[in-house]
């Protein structure tokens, strides 16, 4: 153990996303960490997850114990603790100068790279672009009564769900947007940053790949994006680009529609708008988002665009810290989503994150601020909704995941 660690530390654990996992027959908790600092994860006994919650950098491991014991009647040893502390800060878990430094080192590596490789390749979807074609055409294939639109069309919401779940609503969307996506000179896409810290928007300079070749960049406008918004407020959460998965699985479809074409592009993350619904602002008045908009607007006047916002709807049941699906759960669900689609149908951000707020975002709709910002960004315009699933969340099938494909003229 080293000599740094002892029950005077404060220990902060770092947004890190924990996952109940079963482990050899036995309850676990499975930590993995967005930024992918040091690129493991830890599987950990369940027990200590409520250790974990007061990980927060407000007691020292004194504080810790006596909280536990206090709360549930716990004994946690002091050796336990320390040897917690010391696993998490060897992967780069906790809140502090090692994470900062590895931080640091990622950001400078994950920039310097050629482009972002698709990092589900060959886990979530085939890494060989053949074998990724025939998976791809053959969700297309399937797609009944589905033709291409004219390419005067501007704006595609799609899921980024797993394609093995969702591959059907994929194709239905992109086999109507194959035009308008063979088209476009640039293609401005939003996906939900799944692990934002308060940062709404995150831009990248950096290109995307797939496994049909590299999607450039456009360097100019996001340079003039930063010029609105600030540096800071810009690239805050850059890395979270290296595992958020959003941007990738809708930009891999787009490059399949344009038979491995490349096309510029304009990478962004979207962050939470988990303040504006419940009350604090409203983001129609928010000066940054109005900003960035207005901007993104005049950078994109003239050229032939196309905007694509990743998003999924509803999740809910017991994998998302609520009640099973039963088949009445279900018919609101597909009711309330229905409501959401219609807003977006119609071009009406307003309505759609009214509808939002008003229920307190109870589904945990995580498309809301691709899906609002794509229909601010277009303005006056008029969808078509293609597909709606309900996809299973957990093997009970107590728990679903809606997802919809519309485009919009």
């Amino acid at each position: 153990m080293p000599a740094s660690y002892t029950n005077n530390i404060t220990p902060k654990l770092r947004p890190i996303d924990a996952q109940p996992f079963v482990q050899n027959g036995q309850p676990a908790l499975l930590l993995r960490d967005p930024l992918q600092l040091s690129g493991n994860y830890l599987v950990l006994p369940q027990d200590l997850g409520p250790v974990l919650g007061l990980f927060d950098g407000t007691r020292d491991l004194g504080g810790i114990r006596n909280t536990v014991m206090i709360r549930h009647g716990a004994a946690v040893p002091s050796e336990l603790l320390l040897q917690l502390v010391a696993v998490l800060d060897e992967n780069c878990m906790l809140d502090n100068a090692r994470a900062d430094d590895a931080h640091q080192r990622g950001l400078e590596a994950y920039r310097q790279a050629p482009f972002r490789p698709p990092m589900m390749a060959g886990q979530s979807y085939p890494a060989d672009p053949g074998q990724l074609r025939h998976l791809f055409d053959s969700y297309l294939d399937r797609v009944n009564g589905a033709h291409s639109l004219p390419a005067i069309g501007h704006g595609v919401i799609s899921p980024h769900i797993d394609y093995p779940r969702g591959g059907l609503v994929y194709a239905a969307v992109w086999k109507q947007a194959a035009e308008m996506a063979r088209a476009a000179d640039l293609v401005v896409l939003l996906g939900t940053d799944h692990y934002s810290m308060g940062d709404r928007l995150t831009l990248t300079r950096q290109n995307y790949a797939t496994p049909y070749g590299v999607l450039p960049t456009d360097t100019d406008i996001v340079d003039a994006l930063v010029e609105a918004v600030g540096e800071e407020k810009a690239f805050a959460g850059e890395l979270r680009n290296r595992g958020e998965h959003s941007l990738e699985l809708v930009a891999t479809w787009l490059h399949h529609m344009r038979g491995g074409e490349p096309v510029d592009m304009v990478p962004i993350l979207t962050g939470s708008f988990g303040d504006f619904v419940l009350g604090r602002g409203n983001p129609a008045n928010d000066a940054v988002l109005t900003t960035f908009l207005d901007t993104l607007g005049r950078q994109i006047a003239g050229r032939n665009v196309l905007v694509v916002a990743s998003g999924d709807l509803s999740h809910v049941g017991p994998a998302f810290g609520g009640l099973p699906m039963d088949a009445k759960g279900r018919t609101r669900i597909q009711a309330a989503d229905a409501e959401l689609m219609q807003h977006m149908a119609e071009g009406s951000a307003d309505g759609f994150f009214a509808a939002i707020r008003r229920e307190r975002d109870r589904n945990n709709v995580c498309g809301v601020s691709p899906f609002y910002l794509m229909l601010r960004l277009l303005g006056d315009v008029e969808g078509q909704i293609l597909a709606y699933d309900q996809c299973p969340a957990d093997q009970a099938n107590a728990s679903l995941v809606s997802v919809c494909g519309m485009v919009f003229g």
